[in-house]
């Protein structure tokens, strides 16, 4: 996302933000008001519902029509649509972290479970247990057969439970057994056999 996407992005929300202002939004949707009845539906002074329809006016999200004395404003939709649809897009949102460094989750369960290469136990959480047993599956070369007998020694270097921990590496999908041969597959490998038993 460029410089410019982002800083529009960020008024946005800094503009809508705000309670009256979203509430503003809503009703505008709906149909054309004016300042007078804005305020007394959102049971603010004028000059406050002004105020929050010129920052609403900044982002180009309202537009206003002169009524006699009074000013009459309605929603943009297509302003909110491109807004949706330039800046809000899940790509769009997913583009805001950059570079930032998305393994230092995955580093912090590793310090929290593991005590030089010993794991200390095998995490109850779903999440965490999968991290950790990514790095364990990184123990084995892809695509190389080991036996169990292996396996369970190479597994028990790291934790006594080398049983659980096999069958959960197969249940993940990060270790393939086939008659006896365990293996990690491939990236991409989309052909994996089904385990005979565990």
């Amino acid at each position: 996302m460029t410089a410019e996407k982002f800083e529009k992005l960020l008024a946005f929300f800094k503009v809508v933000a705000d309670e009256s202002r979203l509430r503003l939004v809503g009703l505008l949707a709906g149909r054309a008001y004016s300042v007078e009845e804005l305020a007394a539906l959102l049971a603010l002074k004028a000059p406050t519902v002004s105020h929050h329809l010129a920052k609403l006016k900044e982002l180009d999200l309202v537009e206003m029509r002169a009524d006699g004395t009074s000013h009459v404003y309605w929603l943009k939709p297509d302003t909110l649509a491109a807004l949706s649809r330039d800046l809000l897009s899940a790509e769009k949102v997913a583009a805001l972290v950059g570079d930032m460094d998305l393994a230092g989750w995955d580093r912090k369960v590793l310090r929290d479970f593991l005590d030089g290469d010993r794991l200390n136990g095998i995490p109850a959480s779903r999440k965490k247990r999968e991290i950790v047993l990514r790095w364990l599956a990184a123990k084995f070369q892809p695509g190389v057969r080991y036996p169990e007998r292996e396996v369970n020694d190479l597994i028990g270097r790291h934790h006594e439970d080398f049983s659980t921990l096999r069958r959960e590496l197969i249940s993940y999908g990060l270790m393939v057994r086939e008659r006896g041969v365990y293996w990690r597959p491939s990236e991409g490998d989309a052909s994996l056999p089904a385990d005979d038993n565990r």
